[in-house]
């Protein structure tokens, strides 16, 4: 008996032994974060690779595993958040932050801010489209504005000396710019292209004192005001015939449209100058600031923030990774490619953006910019809009016919969503 005893005692010692060991080892072990987003270039896949690794040499106790999602993108993140499977820090745009931070689902980061981590040095109007009743649940990373591109060999061939002013002169140049050799009523090159979208048109419908959305966060864009500076494009698209969408020249973007020359200027954004250059490197293009509308500047800024999940099990980890890739030299290393703005006014200084002839007119533009965002609610106005704003364009209804109906469509769905 005495040796089954010790037989058993001894055993129960390396169990122990062993259980120790293991325990050590995990503890040792890194920590693994996930990193969620997408990709809009390969160059931009390799520099945040290049910053990640940077990362993790400075803390050799995080791993970060980098996920990418390019297709349905916040139905995939919005659904794993649900079943609380959602990446630790995830990418996610000023236009769907309201419902997101109203929901609950995002970590507030004020407590994890100190005054080294210099947040003053920021975009201020970047910070406010991340902040809800007074917490932070973003730290924005980069953005873009829109900017007037406008194919420099067509301005000299038509003696344009310079890029409109104002949206009189926009209007003036696109029917100078407008080129038809076949006289087959269907122009080789129109003055200028247009996307037919809610996001790029929303400083349009403010130019006379019009409004997206009311104060509760119904539609509210199919007033006169509102609607007075969208019958300006489609004037130019339906009688002056000197504007184009991409599907009328074949094509799938305005950027490519400029690119082939198909479009003497477009209404891009930063995005735009590296594809450009790279694609159509015969391209001769310069870059000026939206024209005034109504007396008034306007442009629209689009930005992305890091965002952490609430139900993270590494939130202090998730934050060193936030905090690293929108330092001042993390988000140097990232915005090289320049691909859009870094969101730090002192990076944006240190890469001398302002005084880029290319990106300079987008620089400026943050001055004023409107951003892209409206209340939880915007999802379904912008919806409702595009719809309704095509078939508009196309002829199939008067503009304020159009409006009318794709507000009244938005509210209903909004009443019974509520």
């Amino acid at each position: 008996m005495k040796n089954w005893v010790s037989r058993w005692t001894c055993f129960g010692l390396f169990l122990l032994l062993f259980s120790c060991q293991l325990k050590s080892r995990n503890a040792n072990a890194p920590i693994e974060i996930t990193l969620s987003g997408w990709q809009s270039n390969p160059n931009e896949s390799k520099l945040l690779a290049s910053v990640i690794n940077d990362f993790e040499i400075k803390h050799p106790n995080i791993k970060v595993k980098r996920e990418v999602i390019n297709s349905q993108y916040m139905d995939v993140i919005k659904t794993r958040l649900i079943g609380d499977v959602a990446p630790d820090v995830f990418y996610l745009e000023a236009f769907e932050a309201p419902m997101l931070m109203k929901s609950g689902v995002l970590e507030p980061l004020n407590a994890y801010i100190t005054p080294s981590y210099d947040l003053a040095d920021f975009e201020p109007s970047l910070l406010t489209a991340f902040q809800q009743n007074g917490k932070l649940y973003g730290v924005p990373k980069d953005f873009s504005t829109l900017a007037l591109f406008y194919n420099t060999t067509a301005f000299q061939n038509a003696k344009l000396a310079q890029p409109p002013k104002t949206w009189a002169e926009l209007t003036q140049h696109a029917k100078q710019l407008t080129v038809d050799t076949n006289r087959d009523g269907k122009p080789d090159r129109y003055g200028m292209g247009i996307a037919p979208e809610l996001p790029r048109q929303l400083f349009m419908i403010q130019a006379f004192g019009g409004r997206l959305t009311d104060h509760n966060n119904y539609a509210s864009f199919a007033t006169p005001n509102a609607v007075k500076g969208l019958q300006l494009l489609v004037d130019q698209y339906r009688r002056d015939r000197t504007v184009a969408q991409p599907s009328d020249v074949g094509a799938n973007s305005n950027s490519e449209a400029f690119g082939q020359g198909k479009i003497a200027m477009a209404i891009e954004g930063a995005w735009a100058i590296p594809y450009l250059k790279e694609t159509f490197p015969d391209l001769k293009f310069a870059i000026a600031e939206v024209p005034t509308l109504n007396g008034k500047k306007g442009t629209m800024a689009f930005t992305v923030a890091y965002v952490m999940n609430r139900q993270s099990k590494h939130k202090d980890a998730a934050w060193k990774l936030i905090e690293f890739l929108t330092s001042k030299d993390g988000m140097k290393s990232w915005a090289t490619e320049g691909l859009a703005l870094p969101s730090r006014q002192s990076v944006a200084a240190a890469l001398k953006y302002d005084r880029d002839p290319l990106y300079a007119p987008l620089a400026t533009g943050a001055t004023y910019a409107t951003i892209w965002q409206s209340g939880e609610t915007l999802p379904t106005v912008m919806t409702s809009f595009d719809n309704q704003f095509i078939s508009a364009l196309l002829g199939q209804q008067p503009l304020k016919d159009a409006m009318k109906k794709a507000q009244d469509t938005a509210n209903r769905e909004i009443y019974w969503s509520n």
